[in-house]
């Protein structure tokens, strides 16, 4: 079998992929929710979802770092990462031990895309498609909602010491354009910002995510002064760009 990846990079497998390890966390998921749990044999210290997993898989260390021996002994069939998520220095470690097939997800077509490459590479084709397709009507719904609501401009947080906010280019922005937010930054794709910038934006709702700094409510008040609005919200359904928009979009549908 011939597949290229998202950075049209040319993989070559003999057969169907029957050992897999996956650095990235939302693929993780993913690939349990493709009735795949019973060929993964590698995750990372942030796949948690779903929470048994890490119990009964090997850990083969971070997303930026990982047990490069430990790797090898598990004899994988393929290795999944992701452009942001894991290194090049590592894809290129890693390409010596196994086929490497990298993900690159910036928007909803993207998430689609690698759905349906991972139906063709573990011969689950059917099953991916119909993931798509529910994930399609759920989001081509919330958006004719989010639509008929107010464009609210917004700053979405994801650290606290420095102030750091997610910005043009990443999935995350995706899904604020999806329910119909305008995001005040739109140069960058992870821009570190200033109190003084940030009352020049005029923001209306400052959204603090809980990952991958974990706010929480007593974060809140340090907000207050650069909008209106504040609120927790969860990061997950705004970056996880697998199974997991299933819940996202249900998720969503409460900001309208």
């Amino acid at each position: 079998m011939e597949i290229r990846d998202h950075l049209d990079r040319l993989l070559q497998l003999d057969d169907t992929p029957k050992r897999i390890i996956s650095l990235v966390p939302s693929q993780t998921e993913l690939l349990v929710d493709l009735g795949l749990e019973q060929n993964i044999v590698g995750i990372t210290h942030f796949c948690v979802h779903p929470a048994f997993l890490k119990q009964i898989k090997t850990r083969v260390g971070g997303t930026k770092k990982v047990n490069l021996r430990k790797i090898e002994e598990l004899e994988p069939d393929i290795i999944l990462c992701n452009k942001e998520e894991n290194t090049k220095e590592m894809v290129e470690q890693l390409e010596k031990i196994a086929p490497v097939h990298i993900s690159d997800v910036s928007n909803l077509e993207d998430a689609y895309h690698l759905m349906a490459d991972y139906g063709k590479i573990f011969n689950c084709e059917e099953l991916a498609t119909t993931m798509v397709t529910s994930i399609q009507k759920k989001a081509a719904s919330l958006k004719k909602m989010a639509n008929e609501s107010q464009r609210l401009k917004v700053a979405y947080f994801i650290w606290n010491d420095p102030l750091m906010v997610a910005g043009n280019g990443t999935f995350i922005n995706a899904m604020l354009e999806l329910n119909n937010f305008e995001n005040v930054f739109s140069e960058e794709r992870y821009p570190v910002t200033t109190a003084k910038e940030l009352k020049d934006k005029e923001v209306d709702i400052c959204l603090l995510s809980s990952e991958p700094f974990p706010f929480t409510e007593e974060h809140k008040s340090r907000f207050e002064q650069f909008s209106g609005s504040v609120e927790i919200v969860n990061g997950e359904y705004f970056s996880w760009y697998g199974s997991r928009l299933l819940e996202a979009m249900d998720y969503f549908k409460d900001f309208h």
